[in-house]
């Protein structure tokens, strides 16, 4: 913008132009910006003087405490300082107005932006006067190059200085210039133009400007340099790590982009793509009203998902752990109906008899209106299958207004599938309790846990183990899955549990619980069952109207002892349903015939037409006409279905001392049929066989107890003295009467007998129910029983 200043003499009275935090070099370039009062009334008597082609020089110096506002004495200035021109002025902006730019009156500007280039160094000898501007005595400051002779400690100075700058100049990524190379050969012109560039402090820059020693100077500033130079490597590699990693990231971006606008061209966008959001997820978090501890694990998650990318394998592993956390329910319950007669209409409408069970449910529903806050029971049905169990507990969440759920455990072997894997697992999930109240939305279910004997164990845990704490009300209330982590309070969940039999499950589970037995179904319950809700279900199953089949009385009988033999409804069912099917294909043929209108006329099935649906009948009631004949004997038995009145047959055969037990008996059973014979050797004097009391009889003979039906087993303690007197007949030779039925637990125990004719049914009360069908004589009356089991015994004529 000036001329090139003329050489500085000694002694020359300067205007001075004070810095703030930088220091101008001889041969650099500095962009300023001038605001202080002082400062701008020099610049503007500096432009005015050279639009008027007049040479003005002018000083520049830095101050030494940047909170100095208006500098006007040698100790607020350091003393050596730099000439300068003006190279560039820019246009200068009015502070007061609205921006607009003056270029008519840039000398009355009141703030400038200007770019200044260093000249010759200077000493400061004097202050001459502070206004209009500050101006001052000053020296021309002797260059150090010209007053050292070099030797081998310069010359390695200069080189190193020279290969530090060269490093730093690559660093600075600075412009190249066609006078760069004959610069760096000049020591103090190098040190000028690289340490007014350096990240360096006022006082450090200010030392490298005074010193006059070249050596000394050089030292300075290779201090400076290799500082800055090893700023810049860390420097570089930080932002080309950085680079690199938001390369990758802006590419992920905008491919996701182009992913999402494909989608969207092609109908497949998701429209709750809103709702999969941090801000969503947070929500849901917050609304679902966590635990303490839960919410102290939802934090920690959610700070390590904000700072995890999506397409990080574990940020979908953390958001399926918080979308789990948030859909639990915490706090949400549902209102029980506590109201006993409509709970007795529901449950009496849903299932006939069961009157153990219904009172039961009733009793907890009444503790419940007193007492809202107790703890809930586990309650257990055990049973034969197909007596009503797992529908019962729906039919009880139906009563009580709660939701239903059902875990089926049958051939469970792992304690995962209960307490849930943990998170450091490919794939792992909740249990199946926290599943359950995943899909139900509240924390008060009914839960059932079907067939809780079937469970197995392995090398991979025990699941009975895992119910403990789960089925114990004194814990369940801080139930720890292994998933979640956080304790969850399942202490109003009423939990029932159903099983065949009770040796299946461990003593300390079955502690826990409140067994409720259900015994098989009688002959007059099966009939009431089948009439009201098996043979409506059936008809709406297979697309009749209940106008359209007829089934007599006597057809659901023979129905029953004829086609099944369970002590459930189950195969009756299925009876009653091939009935349905025979009748649906004559109303189908009726409508191909123009009688489209229904109901179409009733067809009516009696006894006589089962065999021509259902085939011959598969079980016989004759078991009073196999007696008559020395060695048979009838008794009772358990089985899978229930109790069972069973024929025993006993045969005598030349042989050597063997004793042959036939029919699939269980343990118990055999033993029973040891402890028989062992009786009847023992007390052989008083029976009259004294061919028994020497043991050569049974020696050259074999006994054969066998009971039939052999594919289905039988156990049980209930035929001691049926297969007693089943040897004893064939020992003696005579037959036993056929209108008796014999029962005890054993042999050698205080023997009931009961004496029964015509069609009865047994019932005793013990570990298992069991069941008898007899058919005979009729107007046969109890002969005697045993006192302290007749209350345990019941007796339907």
């Amino acid at each position: 913008m000036s001329k090139r200043q003329s050489q500085l003499q000694p002694n020359t009275d300067i205007p001075l132009l004070t810095l703030r935090n930088q220091v101008l070099f001889p041969g650099s370039m500095l962009r300023i910006k001038v605001g202080r009062p002082r400062s701008v009334r020099l610049l503007s008597n500096l432009i005015r003087a050279q639009a008027q082609g007049k040479e003005l020089m002018f000083g520049v110096v830095a101050q030494k405490t940047a909170n100095t506002d208006d500098p006007t004495s040698l100790s607020d200035l350091y003393q050596v300082g730099c000439t300068a021109n003006i190279v560039e002025v820019s246009t200068p902006v009015r502070p007061e107005g609205d921006g607009a730019v003056d270029k008519q009156n840039t000398a009355e500007a009141k703030y400038f932006t200007l770019v200044i280039e260093g000249v010759q160094k200077f000493q400061i000898q004097q202050i001459k006067s502070s206004t209009p501007f500050l101006r001052a005595q000053v020296s021309p400051s002797t260059q150090s190059s010209a007053q050292v002779e070099e030797d081998t400690e310069l010359h390695t100075l200069k080189k190193m200085l020279k290969e530090a700058a060269t490093e730093a100049l690559k660093l600075l990524r600075l412009p190249k210039s066609k006078g760069m190379n004959s610069t760096l050969q000049d020591a103090d012109k190098t040190m000028d133009i690289i340490c007014a560039h350096l990240d360096a402090s006022v006082a450090e820059k200010q030392a490298v400007l005074v010193e006059q020693s070249l050596k000394a100077r050089i030292k300075l500033a290779l201090q400076l340099l290799h500082r800055e130079i090893e700023v810049l490597k860390i420097s570089q590699q930080i932002d080309s790590e950085v680079k690199g990693d938001l390369s990758k990231q802006q590419r992920e971006f905008y491919l996701r982009k182009q992913l999402k606008a494909i989608k969207d061209q092609l109908g497949e966008g998701s429209a709750s793509d809103s709702e999969d959001s941090m801000e969503a997820l947070e929500r849901r978090l917050k609304e679902a009203e966590l635990s303490p501890a839960a919410q102290k694990l939802a934090d920690q998650e959610l700070k390590r998902l904000t700072g995890m990318q999506p397409s990080n394998a574990q940020y979908s592993v953390s958001v399926s752990y918080l979308e789990t956390l948030a859909d639990l329910p915490w706090n949400k319950s549902s209102d029980d109906v506590i109201n006993l007669a409509k709970v007795r209409e529901q449950l009496d409408q849903d299932h006939h008899g069961l009157s153990q069970i219904k009172k039961r449910i009733v009793e907890f529903l009444a503790v419940r209106k007193l007492n809202n806050k107790g703890k809930v029971p586990i309650l257990c049905f055990m049973g034969p299958p197909g007596v009503g169990k797992t529908s019962l507990g729906s039919s009880i969440a139906k009563a009580m207004g709660r939701e239903f759920v059902r875990a089926s455990l049958g051939g469970v072997r792992d304690d995962a599938e209960i307490r849930g894997h943990r998170r450091t697992y490919v794939g792992a999930m909740s249990g199946r309790i926290m599943q359950g109240l995943l899909k139900c939305g509240v924390n008060n279910p009914v839960f059932l846990l079907d067939e809780i004997d079937k469970l197995t164990s392995d090398f991979r845990g025990d699941p009975s183990a895992a119910l403990l704490e789960v089925l114990d009300p004194e814990q369940n209330s801080t139930f720890s899955d292994h998933y979640v982590e956080a304790p969850f309070d399942l202490s109003k969940v009423l939990f029932i549990a159903t099983g065949n039999e009770m040796k299946g499950i461990s003593g300390p589970l079955r502690d826990r619980m409140e067994v409720i037995e259900l015994s098989g179904y009688t002959i007059d319950e099966k009939m009431v069952i089948c009439n009201e809700h098996v043979l409506p279900s059936q008809c709406q199953e297979h697309g009749l109207m209940p106008e359209e089949l007829e089934m007599e009385g006597p057809a659901f009988e023979k129905m029953i002892t004829g086609y099944t033999r369970e002590a459930g409804v189950r195969e009756l069912q299925r009876k009653v349903g091939a009935v349905c099917r025979h009748v649906a294909v004559q109303v189908a043929e009726q409508m191909e015939h123009g009688e489209d209108a229904r109901p179409i006329k009733p067809c009516t099935v009696g006894p006589e037409d089962l065999h021509a649906i259902l085939g011959p009948e598969l079980y016989q009631n004759d078991l009073l006409d196999q007696l008559g004949r020395p060695g048979v004997a009838l008794g009772l038995a358990w089985t899978p279905v229930g109790g069972e009145a069973l024929v025993i047959e006993v045969s005598i055969m030349a042989g050597t001392g063997q004793v042959r037990l036939t029919g699939q008996l269980g343990d118990v059973m055999k033993e029973s049929a040891s402890m028989s014979l062992s009786w009847i050797r023992a007390n052989s004097s008083q029976l009259g066989l004294a061919k028994l009391s020497t043991g050569d009889f049974l020696q050259k003979h074999d006994i054969h107890v066998h009971f039939p039906a052999g594919g289905v087993p039988k156990d049980g303690p209930s035929a001691g003295v049926a297969i007693t007197m089943a040897l004893l007949s064939m020992f003696w030779g005579r037959s036993l009467r056929s209108d008796c039925l014999l029962y005890t637990s054993d042999a050698a125990d205080e023997e009931d007998s009961v004496d029964l004719g015509g069609r009865r049914i047994i019932k005793k009360k013990k570990k298992r129910k069991r069941i008898g069908y007899i058919s005979g004589r009729k107007n046969t009356t109890i002969r005697y029983i045993h006192q302290t089991k007749k209350e345990r015994v019941k007796i339907y004529k």
